[in-house]
């Protein structure tokens, strides 16, 4: 594993990290690379993709979340992608494809030449990760080693009743703004790389770590996805934390003892161990 350069990292916790571009199809895309302060010999490579509504969100409301996944023992390239409505489904989809893909194939920059390769997301980022997952599948790669999503937005309608106990889904709510920034017009709804959780055919996707929890108001997508992938033979593990954690406020918060991510950094050290390969 090639030495990383830790003396310019700015150190969070027991993670550094540092400003970092990828190179994709000669143009560079800013990102942030976190790496644990002692970097495990198996340790993956993640592509995170930080939270918000499709229409909000930044690498430094993000970094909550990819400090836990590297702090659970990974390195992690957290992507800026472009928001809506300047960029839209599917261009802001297949623009973040190809950097996984670069991603993927320069991995010993950062890792082992054959490190396994994951994509997570919270929220909006979670969604993205999902239809990466799907997007991988299809075209025949990247190979991933799995999908980590936290309160993951996967269902347009905005029908479930976690959703529908914070009023979700009039003008104004946050939630169906940022559905309506992303997809431009309600027929690209249906679309399996737009939705997930609408998606017909699950078979043959990377394991699945879905986390939420009970105050969560995406707790019944996360739910119903990971039912929906264990009955389409995917290995899932679905945690839902008890309340009240204050999610998905929580992500925007650095881990601590007690603090919902830092009760999942166990969770995803677990799923690490399950997916690794032999």
């Amino acid at each position: 594993m090639p030495a990383i350069a830790t003396q310019r990292l700015q150190p969070v916790l027991s993670v550094f990290w540092r400003d970092e571009s990828l190179s994709v199809r000669g143009e560079s895309v800013a990102g942030r690379l976190y790496v644990p302060a002692d970097v495990p010999e198996d340790a993956g490579l993640v592509l995170h993709l930080h939270g918000g509504h499709f229409n909000s969100g930044s690498l430094a409301e993000g970094q909550a979340v990819a400090t836990a996944l590297t702090e659970a023992g990974a390195v992690v390239f957290s992507l800026s992608y472009p928001l809506a409505p300047g960029l839209r489904f599917p261009d802001t989809l297949e623009g973040i494809y190809v950097a996984l893909e670069a991603l993927a194939r320069g991995r010993a920059r950062w890792t082992a030449r054959k490190a396994p390769v994951y994509v997570a997301g919270e929220e909006a980022g979670g969604n993205l990760a999902a239809a990466l997952a799907m997007m991988a599948r299809d075209r025949g790669g990247p190979a991933l080693a799995g999908q980590i999503l936290l309160s993951p937005m996967l269902d347009a309608c905005l029908a479930t009743a976690s959703l529908r106990e914070v009023q979700a889904g009039p003008v104004g709510c946050r939630w169906a703004d940022g559905w309506a920034d992303y997809l431009g017009t309600p027929e690209r709804a249906a679309h399996p790389y737009a939705a997930p959780l609408q998606a017909t055919r699950l078979t043959g996707l990377p394991p699945a770590l879905l986390i939420s929890a009970q105050d969560d108001p995406m707790r019944d997508e996360a739910a119903q996805y990971a039912t929906r992938l264990h009955k389409a033979g995917v290995t899932v593990r679905h945690v839902e934390l008890d309340a009240t954690t204050h999610w998905p406020q929580a992500y925007a918060e650095a881990p601590k003892e007690g603090s919902c991510l830092c009760a999942t950094r166990g969770a995803i050290a677990a799923f690490y161990a399950l997916t690794a390969p032999p």
